[in-house]
């Protein structure tokens, strides 16, 4: 890994934007790369706790009914009573208590019951901002093993509205942390339990999970095409939350990352990011008369775990909502440029990179490329980058990957 670098800062979940003095980035030069995950942005949470709460699986479509009863499916119900939480409570604000003790964070602890309308146009809007943050600039250091040249920059390019026509596959995640409301950005992929008929998500572990010293985000919920129209910020005040999200509010029932992740990740360094994936199977908040994700949508995108080796790629597009200025994380960008390696530490897996602008709340954007078959297929995340925005790296999507995928989809396959 070549030395001359700028700092880079890492945030599980969050922005990654860190000022840095001349005198700071001189020693760090010949010293080290401090890489960030670029996730984006907490803010405070105005939820005010009145609405209804429901699970996905209700027999009876979600939501509450004619007198206020919820109804959850029993595994569910279950994993609640095990866990200690009130769903009355939960739903009337007990969801904002982070004490460390009480957030869940083993692999089979993620629960997420449905919040009514807590996700409303405003809350999405504004979960985008991007305090700095500190950084270490010892985290990584030395060549690590094989790591191609930096790459140049690739100015992000606007995606031409409306989205849904140039990236269907494409949305923005929204998710609650211990700071306020975070985003990231995901993509429908296929499920080969249910062909054409597909629920699941992929994006980055970062974006579901805060790592070695954190738990599962809550009230985590995918927005496809968010924003169809490409307005801006100014443009969306007060607008209906069926235009911000005109193919609905999804919200996760499931969630699987790697243990890695789980294990080593964390809020500085690279620990963590070959293997910093996730997939999330989700259900409507409030009905899709009886359509999956996939079919609301009109597509779904496959997952290639093998794919070919670097220099057999031409070309990779990233896509994303990055939130960190100059973005505001209401518009749909991509870069496209041929791949190049990244090695963190030697036992882990080598990265792609690619030179791309976009900042955080790109994280969690799908990576594709050109399948086996010729046609376009998932082959990775974003992950980690600098805070200049001159690239971008996600995790190269091997044996962990499609483990995780092929338990979320067995895990629904009968439903």
């Amino acid at each position: 890994m070549r030395p001359i670098r700028p700092l880079f800062t890492a945030r599980s979940g969050r922005s990654a934007r860190t000022r840095t003095s001349p005198v700071a980035a001189a020693v760090a030069l010949g010293a080290a790369l401090v890489l960030t995950a670029t996730a984006c942005g907490p803010t405070e949470d105005n939820a005010d706790g009145d609405s209804s709460s429901a699970q996905p699986g209700d027999s009876e479509g979600g939501g509450s009914n004619g007198d206020d009863k919820i109804k959850l499916p029993a595994d569910l119900q279950d994993r609640l009573k095990e866990h200690g939480i009130d769903l009355d409570k939960w739903k009337n604000g007990a969801w904002k208590n982070w004490d460390k003790d009480d957030w869940l964070r083993e692999a089979g602890d993620f629960v997420n019951p449905i919040i009514e309308d807590l996700w409303d146009s405003d809350r999405m809007r504004d979960a985008d901002k991007n305090p700095d943050r500190s950084v270490d600039d010892n985290d990584i250091s030395g060549d690590q093993g094989i790591t191609d040249p930096t790459p140049e920059p690739v100015e992000a390019a606007a995606v031409k509205a409306p989205y849904h026509t140039q990236a269907a596959e494409s949305g923005k995640l929204f998710f609650d942390g211990p700071e306020g409301s975070m985003v990231c950005s995901a993509t429908v992929i296929k499920d080969p339990a249910h062909p054409g008929k597909s629920n699941m998500v992929w994006t980055a572990g970062h974006c579901v999970h805060a790592g070695a010293k954190g738990g599962w985000y809550r009230n985590m919920v995918f927005v496809p095409s968010y924003n169809d129209s490409g307005k801006s910020a100014a443009e969306l005040q007060n607008a209906p939350k069926e235009e911000v999200a005109p193919y609905g509010v999804w919200w996760g029932d499931w969630a699987q990352t790697s243990d890695q992740w789980i294990e080593q990740g964390g809020p500085t360094g690279g620990k963590g990011a070959p293997y910093d994936f996730a997939v999330i199977h989700v259900a409507p908040e409030k009905g899709s008369e009886g359509k999956s994700l996939e079919e609301t949508v009109g597509s779904a995108l496959p997952v290639d775990f093998d794919a070919p080796a670097v220099p057999q790629i031409k070309t990779m597009t990233a896509t994303g909502y990055p939130a960190a200025p100059p973005f505001d994380g209401q518009k749909l960008f991509q870069c496209a440029d041929k791949p190049g390696r990244l090695s963190l530490t030697k036992p882990d897996p080598t990265m792609y990179r690619i030179g791309c602008t976009m900042t955080g709340g790109s994280s969690g954007g799908g990576w594709v490329a050109q399948g086996q078959d010729g046609k376009p297929a998932l082959v990775s995340n974003t992950s980690i980058g600098p805070v200049t925005a001159g690239w971008l790296a996600g995790p190269r999507l091997g044996k962990e990957a499609k483990g995780i995928y092929t338990a979320v989809s067995k895990k629904f396959a009968g439903q």
